[in-house]
């Protein structure tokens, strides 16, 4: 099974790019926000670590963006909470896809929780700076004070874009995005039968 991890900045549209290659992904946003209407048990320990803002299940992700922006310490409580829910998820995925050729991991610490393998292959989504903050500036429940304390959890661009094999430029036009994904994944395709 060939892993393709999607990495890059926050609004640079990971999850669109990696939905377009046409293989299973496991999307970690998509699960934290599963895991905050069905989890009954991450609720419990929540409102144990932040009774002022989590107050009844399901858990409303207001009431968690309030909760980061009143003390940046309460994003690291969430995160003791909820990573390793969504790393059972990701595992479960995994295993249910072991016989796929391919699958697609869409998680944005990815790198910082050293959750890649040597073999993983690293595809950075770069986009501007200046159409990513319209982009977030659009999303419901996103303020920029919460953008910032996250991009603080991330590793530089820079570092993340050296450490990838392939760079996707997204421009937020699906034509070209389409044309992209179709040249890397002929590419890593290609590699994988000359390799086995």
């Amino acid at each position: 099974m060939i892993r393709i991890c999607v990495v890059g900045d926050i609004g640079s549209g990971k999850s669109y790019v990696s939905k377009k290659f046409g293989f299973p992904v496991f999307n970690a946003d998509a699960e934290v926000n599963k895991i905050y209407r069905k989890n009954k048990k991450c609720f419990e320990k929540l409102k144990k670590e932040l009774p002022k803002h989590i107050i009844s299940f399901p858990v409303k992700k207001k009431e968690i963006s309030q909760a980061i922006i009143e003390s940046k310490n309460n994003i690291y409580k969430i995160i003791k909470i909820v990573h390793p829910e969504v790393r059972l998820k990701m595992n479960k995925f995994l295993k249910k896809n072991k016989k796929k050729r391919i699958v697609i991991l869409d998680v944005p610490l990815l790198l910082e929780n050293k959750i890649n393998k040597k073999k993983d292959i690293l595809i950075f989504v770069e986009a501007k700076k200046k159409e990513i903050i319209e982009r977030l500036k659009k999303r419901r429940n996103i303020h920029l004070k919460i953008f910032k304390i996250l991009k603080k959890l991330q590793l530089p661009l820079e570092i993340k874009k050296k450490k990838s094999d392939f760079v996707i430029k997204n421009n937020f036009k699906s034509s070209s995005i389409n044309k992209s994904v179709k040249i890397l994944k002929n590419k890593i395709l290609k590699n994988e039968r000359s390799s086995s």
